[in-house]
């Protein structure tokens, strides 16, 4: 009786181990594949960001943000008819600025919000994956 108790004992950690070793590979297939989906080299990246570079920082103007809003919302439609999801770039903030993301099926009409042209904004990038994610438009 001893022995069958210990016998169930190992089969089951062996089974513990299956499923750990399972769940290891899995989650590494999962993390290559967002490597691989980002499969643009380092000139293209900096490319795609140069587009958007000199909306970045202080003292932008409601004309100049808005111009910006208009590409962001380019980008994402030409981001969407490739398939590219990490080309997608929010646009939010304080100064009630906002482009909403392509939806995962379906058309893509972007909600949109534009600034305020008589007045003076900052403009925030955020990078995911050395991509622009997010843009967020502050009150100078």
């Amino acid at each position: 009786m001893e022995n069958a108790s210990k016998a169930l004992l190992i089969a089951g950690a062996i089974l513990i181990v299956i499923l750990l070793i399972s769940l290891g590979i899995y989650i590494y297939s999962q993390a290559q594949q967002t490597i691989n989906s980002v499969n643009m080299d380092e000139q293209q990246i900096t490319a795609f960001n140069n587009k958007f570079a000199q909306y970045e920082g202080d003292g932008k103007s409601g004309s100049e943000v808005n111009a910006m809003i208009d590409l962001v919302i380019s980008s994402n439609q030409a981001a969407y008819a490739e398939g590219a999801k990490e080309k997608y770039i929010e646009v939010k903030g304080s100064a009630g600025a906002k482009v909403t993301l392509p939806p995962a099926s379906g058309d893509y009409t972007p909600t949109v919000e534009k600034v305020k042209t008589g007045k003076t904004y900052e403009v925030i990038f955020t990078y995911q994956a050395g991509l622009i994610h997010e843009i967020e438009i502050k009150d100078d």
